[in-house]
């Protein structure tokens, strides 16, 4: 049977994030560079990324750098000595989306295909397989027979798939919209977050369909119980969103996907773990405790109404009960769920507005807050806080180990220890030291010496005494042998560490399309030689670089059409209001929305 690695890929804001995600069990970390990474507030020093990948090769775990930013031609030259330095401190591959880096010079390191090119059909997969990408990350729009459908055209092509935490609504890489309305690009990593503010629907007759309502903001992405589902569609990598997300978010999102893929795993020998080494956790992982806006599996098995976060764009948490009624200073909830001193607390106010307040006190359900909210009966609560999971989550919560043998035997001028750790790594050290026969028997109490591996990476999980006789060695002496035979270990896993070698060739086999409008994000001239050099006549500037008078800003596979229970193909009802139908922000911008039933999509325009 042939076996299939699985790669369970956390997001790292930071160097602590990044260690976190590598000891709760992660198989890769992603993690941004100093510079065009697209996301521009989570930036990190060469030396922290050096850190990481030290720590990371040790459990044969990998880091990617993301570099999937557009770049301008004044760029390329900095940008490929960034690369370099990349690779020098073992960089597994780096993340990205301009194809003016194909024809820069680089190193041997490996390519992958951001979600932000817009990766979506199997003829597009293919092309950017065919031209070296080592491992493509796909829209996460896609459905599961549509993911099928790329791994049975590219089968031996790892496949990347989000499958936890925030969703943009336009599909990655065509949204414009910040740009158009703040000069902040998505594609330079400055998106503003257009998607997450309040906006009024109103008709062709400016009536008011919804009011001052979150409407183009969805809820986050929850595929933990699909996993097995992904892997027979063809899935290899499994991609929590999260690079700007804290580290407790972190520590709890991969442990609860490395369980769930370990229990898989278990009776699914087919697939096995990407990386080495046992995860111990300190704590149950909860995936509603940490940051989320209520969750969905998005259009995994077609589409689902409740996909969309209308009401707020922040967290929720888990639902914990109702409100039944106030008293001087303090409230009394009915719910199945067991509030902590100091949790945080929120609801929906009777304008849909979310609210929360902190809770000092817990005394059964009653609920003494720093300040008493106003609240209706019935109200349901959420907590978005929850003091002892944070609590926990602050300390040491899990610890990763790599299985080791050892064997103690002894020689002519001494002993010899031999360590073998389970990817085959082997040292034998030798003990030149006088033999003296104990008094009392000395295997257990030798085993008991050895296995003391503290703060090592390293679990015993065999110790063989092989001695000629019943000879005494000092504790001191053991322990300092161990020692120096598990530091050469750590030397030997260090150098033995193989990075992918990818050497990028020059290819000419034809582009899935012959022109380029804005959509293909092409902002300096080597990005434009590459399209030319694959056949593509025709290749018209980034947005950023020149807007488009009547652009689309966003293509959304959400819609809102849809969304108010009106669409004309699934659900066969009209709608009560004329279009076209109109976003009015609170500031007073416009944007009109134009459905393309042929291909499913939302449109969103600006309205001049």
């Amino acid at each position: 049977m042939k076996q299939r690695r699985i790669e369970l890929l956390a997001p790292a804001k930071n160097l602590e994030c990044g260690l976190e995600a590598i000891n709760h069990g992660a198989d890769a970390v992603y993690i941004g560079a100093p510079k065009f990474g697209a996301r521009s507030a989570a930036v990190n020093s060469l030396e922290d990324i050096a850190v990481l990948v030290e720590h990371a090769h040790l459990y044969r775990a990998r880091v990617y750098v993301t570099l999937n930013t557009i770049l301008k031609d004044e760029e390329l030259e900095e940008t490929e000595a960034l690369i370099g330095e990349l690779h020098r401190i073992g960089v597994d591959a780096l993340i990205v989306q301009d194809m003016g880096i194909t024809r820069l010079n680089l190193p041997p390191i490996a390519l992958h295909a951001s979600t932000q090119m817009d990766n979506r059909t199997p003829e597009k997969v293919r092309f950017l397989a065919d031209a070296g990408f080592r491992q493509v990350v796909l829209a996460r729009e896609l459905a599961l027979s549509e993911i099928k459908k790329i791994h049975d055209t590219c089968p031996n092509l790892p496949l990347e798939v989000f499958v936890h935490g925030a969703l943009c609504v336009s599909y990655s890489g065509q949204c414009y919209v910040s740009e158009a309305c703040s000069g902040r690009s998505a594609n330079r990593g400055e998106c503003a977050q257009f998607c997450r503010l309040p906006f009024t629907l109103v008709d062709a007759n400016e009536q008011e369909i919804i009011k001052n309502k979150h409407l183009l903001s969805l809820k986050d992405l929850n595929r933990s119980q699909e996993l097995e589902e992904l892997l027979d569609a063809g899935v290899s990598s499994f991609k929590i969103e999260g690079r700007l997300k804290d580290v407790s978010y972190v520590k709890n999102v991969t442990a609860a996907y490395r369980q769930a893929l370990d229990r898989i795993m278990a009776r699914r020998s087919e697939f096995v773990r990407a990386s080495s080494g046992k995860t111990i956790h300190a704590f149950t992982p909860q995936l509603n405790k940490s940051f989320s806006r209520g969750f969905t599996t998005y259009f995994l098995h077609g589409r689902d109404k409740e996909i969309f976060s209308f009401d707020t764009p922040k967290s929720l948490g888990e639902e914990m009960g109702v409100f039944k009624e106030a008293r001087e200073n303090f409230l009394v909830v009915s719910g199945v769920k067991p509030f902590n001193n100091g949790d945080g607390v929120c609801y929906l106010d009777e304008q849909g507005r979310l609210q929360g307040f902190r809770v000092n006190r817990v005394d059964s359900n009653k609920l003494y807050p720093q300040e008493m909210p106003h609240l209706k009966r019935r109200t349901i609560l959420y907590r978005n806080f929850d003091q002892e999971f944070e609590k926990i989550l602050s300390r040491k919560s899990a610890e990763r180990k790599l299985g080791l043998e050892m064997t103690l035997t002894d020689h002519a001028s001494g002993y010899s220890l031999t360590l073998a750790d389970e990817d085959g790594c082997r040292v034998t050290l030798s003990l030149p030291y006088a033999k003296e026969l104990a008094r009392t028997p000395q295997a257990d109490n030798l085993k008991n010496q050895l296995a003391k591996l503290g703060n090592t990476p390293f679990e015993v999980q065999k110790i063989t005494v092989d001695l000629s006789d019943n000879w005494f060695i000092p504790a001191s002496i053991l322990a300092a042998f161990r020692r120096d035979a598990v530091e050469e270990l750590l030397r030997v896993r260090r150098i033995t560490y193989r990075r992918e070698e990818a050497v990028w060739k020059k290819t000419t086999h034809p582009y899935v399309q012959k022109a380029l409008t804005y959509l293909g994000n092409v902002m300096n001239s080597q990005a434009a030689e590459f399209y030319r050099e694959h056949g593509v006549e025709a290749v018209e500037p980034a947005y950023e670089q020149q807007p488009v008078p009547e652009a689309v800003l966003m293509f959304c596979k959400h819609c809102l059409r849809y969304s108010m229970g009106w669409c004309p193909t699934h659900q066969h009802v009209r709608s009560p209001y004329k279009e076209p139908y109109t976003l009015v922000s609170a500031d007073g911008r416009r944007f009109r929305l134009e459905f393309d039933c042929k291909n499913c999509q939302m449109k969103v325009k600006a309205e001049h």
